[in-house]
């Protein structure tokens, strides 16, 4: 291309020279900066971590007495000792808004019993398993018309609304229909299972469809009021916590896995499985992808 005598005066070879220097300099700086963001290291900067749960889901995590307590609560404490003088910002959220605050940055980390389904797979850094999370049913202690997990057959079945556990149960009541020609009378969704206990109690629905652990905690709480039908029906799959699955974040992950799964090596992950649950769940260090 022809230049003017004005372009080649302006672009003299130390020009361009020190121009190409520059460029180099600022894309350098560029890079650096983008290394240096570490989400890990800005916590222990700040010495704050926020922290987004559900505080209504029992047992992993609900109030008593105006605090949070719970399974994910005493493992949380467990963990958080590896990041000494860092405090515990937490956001109790309705669990429809807890990954999307995740998303948007309002939260560091997720530490609430998340289903591992297959788009939460992909979309966030999913931690190693906390806990079992394969979906069973649970009904009124009195109602002699549901056995076994195939009699949900014209029933009315209940469960969360953006849970993996919804994801299970409409499988499932596709395989039912498959076999039987029909299927549940319906499916109604909830913000939270604790609506969903109170409409089973209340004869609105027929059966609680929700992970296994929580069923149990609540059968051995309420044993006058609900029966867990066993074994589960819904396909093997874990609970986790989350994390965004960007470079930033990538060392915050990488802290929550290492001792989570360190937690579970020296047994202190099973003496609070037995604490909360009354028994112990067989958890993989590295978490499988999900079939949901």
């Amino acid at each position: 291309m022809k230049s003017n005598g004005l372009f080649e005066k302006s672009w003299s070879p130390r020009l361009r020279k020190f121009a190409a220097v520059s460029c180099l300099l600022l894309f350098s700086g560029m890079i650096s900066g983008v290394a240096q963001a570490d989400l890990l290291q800005s916590i222990k900067d700040k010495g704050t971590i926020v922290i987004g749960t559900e505080a209504r889901y029992a047992p992993f995590e609900y109030i008593d007495h105006g605090k949070i307590v719970g399974y994910d609560r005493d493992l949380l404490v467990e963990i958080m000792k590896g990041l000494p003088g860092v405090k515990v910002e937490t956001h109790d959220l309705p669990f429809q808004g807890i990954l999307p605050g995740l998303s948007q940055g309002k939260l560091d980390f997720v530490v609430t019993a998340v289903s591992v389904t297959k788009e939460r797979y992909e979309k966030y850094a999913m931690t190693s398993p906390i806990a079992d999370a394969t979906v069973a049913f649970a009904k009124r202690a009195n109602d002699s018309s549901i056995e076994k997990s195939e009699d949900v057959v014209g029933k009315i079945v209940g469960t969360q609304t953006g849970s993996g556990q919804l994801l299970a149960t409409q499988g499932f009541d596709k395989k039912l229909k498959k076999k039987f020609g029909k299927g549940m009378a319906g499916i109604k969704e909830y913000v939270s299972f604790d609506e969903v206990y109170a409409d089973l109690t209340n004869r609105r629905i027929d059966a609680a469809a929700q992970s296994l652990p929580p069923l149990l905690y609540l059968q051995k709480q309420h044993p006058d009021k609900y029966k867990v039908i066993v074994p589960p029906f819904g396909p093997k799959f874990y609970f986790s916590w989350a994390g965004r699955k960007d470079n930033e974040s990538k060392s915050l992950v990488d802290f929550f896995n290492k001792r989570i799964i360190a937690l579970r090596g020296d047994g202190t992950m099973k003496k609070l499985q037995e604490k909360w649950f009354g028994f112990a769940m067989k958890t993989p260090d590295v978490l499988p992808k999900p079939t949901l």
